[in-house]
């Protein structure tokens, strides 16, 4: 097992990483305060791993709550399913909340905890690749609008975060390679040996072994964690993570949340990003090559949906979180492993390089 921490003060937490961990009460038993525990899974997770984790906390009062499964419930009306759960069991400040799913019951999970009688206590079990090495560690949690992803919510960190690496055996190939997106950008913000790494290891990973299952989870996490560790509210430094996001936000709101998964997304967003450097002469085209080439290579989609008109694209792109000033910020490139947050590109460029990856082969 590998074992760091998120380094925030009075507020850091650990990352468990390793196989077979959900039975392993001493992992959880000291994050949680008081007998009150609130399980939040979704129709998904919870046949395959509620029934372990209710056992590993046998000795606790624990009641559940079963969500519908995907990104399209992300809402604040499901929200309200929490809530409901935690005022019919009367739980105090006292409860902890567990989320054990992806990335959505995640952060619908830390959002009603941070809401909650004002905050109480959570804990992260993320069952897919990407909830793993993303949206588990680091604090933001919220719920989705038909205008913006992500755009009602709140920075409210988990006590823990427990990584089990053998529930990936139960996730499908498609969301295997939706998580390996969020992998990529690592190596593309800050850690070009990793992309190295990945370059040589993509096929392992596809294959769920295991030893480079954890070593690929725990190399993002690490990154992850000393990015949050400077910037925990994304004031500087944290929004180079956003790599390809606003791109991939407005895909995923454009063509309905849960059409296309958020790695996915996020992939063709990154093929954005690239070209975009690419054409603000940044970045050269064999480094557009290798991320194009390793995108493909983790099954994952190069181009934007060609149902998206550039101006619905703009429209979309124009409620993220990351415009400042009126003046829409964007993740770009200056190399691999090197990200910079910019207002200064050509926005007609930035249209040609949607419109160019979208009628790339």
């Amino acid at each position: 097992m590998k074992t760091f921490d998120v380094d925030l003060g009075a507020r850091s937490y650990p990352i468990f990483i390793g196989g077979q961990l959900l039975s392993q009460r001493q992992l959880l038993a000291p994050y949680i305060t008081g007998q009150q525990v609130v399980v939040v899974s979704n129709e998904t997770v919870a046949p395959l791993y509620l029934e372990r984790i209710q056992s590993t906390l046998s000795e606790y009062d624990v009641n559940t709550v079963i969500l519908p499964d995907g990104e399209q419930y992300k809402t604040l009306a499901y929200l309200n399913n929490i809530f409901d759960a935690l005022l019919e069991a009367r739980c105090t400040r006292d409860v902890t909340l567990i989320a054990l799913g992806g990335g959505v019951v995640g952060d619908m999970t830390g959002f009603a905890a941070a809401s909650y009688q004002r905050g109480v206590n959570f804990i992260q079990i993320p069952t897919t690749l990407l909830a793993q090495v993303d949206s588990s560690v680091g604090g933001k949690t919220g719920v989705n609008h038909p205008l913006g992803k992500n755009m009602i919510g709140a920075f409210h960190q988990p006590q823990s975060v427990l990584i089990d690496t053998s529930v990936l055996a139960t996730l499908d190939d498609r969301q295997l390679s939706a998580g390996i997106a969020e992998v990529i950008k690592y190596g593309l913000i800050c850690d070009e040996p990793f992309f190295g790494w990945l370059e040589k290891n993509m096929a392992r990973l596809l294959a769920r072994d295991e030893e480079a299952l954890i070593y690929a989870i725990e190399r993002s996490c690490r990154n992850k964690a000393e990015i949050v560790a400077q910037d925990e509210k994304e004031s500087g430094v944290r929004a180079l993570l956003n790599l390809g996001h606003t791109f991939g936000h407005a895909i995923e709101a454009g063509m309905g949340y849960g059409t296309w998964l958020h790695g996915e997304a996020v992939a063709a967003g990154i093929c954005i990003a690239a070209e975009l450097s690419r054409r603000q002469g940044w970045i050269d085209n064999e480094v557009v090559g290798r991320i194009i080439a390793l995108t493909k290579a983790a099954n994952l989609p190069t181009q934007p949906p060609a149902e998206l008109s550039l101006a619905r694209f703009n429209e979309l792109m124009s409620v993220d979180k990351k415009v400042k000033g009126g003046k829409l910020r964007l993740i770009l490139l200056k190399g691999i492993g090197e990200a910079f947050i910019s207002a200064d590109f050509d926005p007609a460029l930035m249209n040609a390089s949607i419109k160019a990856c979208r009628e790339s082969q």
